[in-house]
């Protein structure tokens, strides 16, 4: 077969949903789908699985908050202790209160500029990156199930009829 990709175009996301639920129910294996904004309930049903950014931002809040206690105890217990208030210059724990605040300030900070950094390579997003979409009308009002006929061991015709009893507006073959 000449043909690589099946794309099902439609109007409305609950159509779309709905349609990507009876494909998944008759064993279609559906690819990617294209929305302009986010489909609530969409990655269960075609199997997209649970993000792990949550665990790095974790680790990355842990990061920056090593950072900013072994700077603290460095610069103002270890290299250069001053009497500051009367307050001891000899023990991180004796002036961790007042080291709260900026600590809790570089746990947010090395959290998220990790997660944004985490989140640009694990997609692939760099500048200069040419954007890939199969149909631009995806980025206004239209919504499009990408279907990948090597990963499916039903032929075109049975996918394209699916398709069209599930009320999708347009399906090109590519």
């Amino acid at each position: 077969m000449s043909t690589k990709e099946i794309h099902g175009l439609f109007g409305d996301e609950e159509i779309l949903l709905a349609s990507a639920k009876e494909l998944v129910s008759k064993g279609v294996h559906v690819k990617d789908v294209f929305s302009p904004f986010p489909i609530h309930g969409i990655d269960p049903v075609i199997g997209v699985p649970p993000t792990r950014l949550h665990i790095a931002g974790f680790i990355y809040g842990l990061v920056g908050m090593g950072l900013a206690l072994f700077m603290f105890w460095f610069t103002l217990i270890m290299d250069w202790p001053m009497n500051i208030g009367g307050k001891p210059n000899f023990s991180l724990l004796q002036n961790l209160p007042a080291f709260i605040p900026v600590t809790f300030e570089m746990t947010v900070f090395c959290a998220s500029h990790g997660m944004a950094v985490t989140y640009f390579m694990r997609n692939t997003i760099y500048p200069g990156k040419k954007s890939w979409n199969p149909d631009l009308r995806t980025t206004d009002d239209k919504f499009l199930i990408q279907i990948d006929l090597s990963e499916n061991s039903m032929s075109a015709e049975e996918i394209e009829g699916i398709l069209k009893s599930t009320g999708a507006e347009e399906i090109t073959q590519k």
